[in-house]
């Protein structure tokens, strides 16, 4: 299991020597993400994608729900009021349920990917401001060690925080 960490940079060349000392401790580029603001040159650095800038991993967790119910609801009513001339079984629940399962997630997927990401709320500012924040999702054992490297070696972080959790497939 992975934890994020978050850090507040005050510029580009902090992010990449904080991105050469992560490489170095052994944490792969594809878990360290970089967020700015339109126009900032992130050279060589790893850009947040849409997965850590939008809520789209919570809006497909709440259509897979929300679909899933649904479309129980639309099979058991299917069931006790069958069209006319069919004949309708007990699967037909489980069809309906993973037909809605499906749409949901699609559709609340379409929706959440052009909200911003609610947990980068607190950050709006200082990255408006010309700040670089950086998400580093690190092995759950290696949280004290990676943020200790971070904070020690760089004095000019203005911030880390821990998220509690993270999605499993970012």
């Amino acid at each position: 299991m992975r934890r994020r960490l978050y850090f507040m940079l005050p510029d580009t060349y902090s992010a990449k020597q904080i991105a050469d000392e992560l490489l170095l401790a052994r944490i792969e580029i594809s878990h360290i993400h970089v967020l700015a603001k339109d126009g900032v040159a992130l050279d060589g650095l790893h850009e947040a994608s849409i997965l850590q800038k939008s809520d789209f991993v919570h809006g497909v967790e709440s259509g897979l729900v929300i679909g899933g119910a649904a479309g129980i609801v639309a099979g058991v009513v299917a069931l006790l009021y069958p069209p006319s001339g069919v004949t309708l079984h007990l699967v037909s629940i489980l069809i309906t349920a993973l037909l809605g399962a499906g749409i949901g997630a699609w559709v609340s997927s379409m929706i959440a990917s052009s909200v911003p990401n609610s947990r980068l709320k607190q950050y709006e500012q200082a990255i408006a401001d010309g700040g670089i924040l950086m998400m580093v999702d690190v092995p759950s054992g290696r949280v004290a060690e990676i943020q200790q490297l971070v904070t020690r070696r760089h004095p000019e972080v203005r911030g880390s925080q821990l998220d509690p959790t993270i999605p499993a497939f970012p």
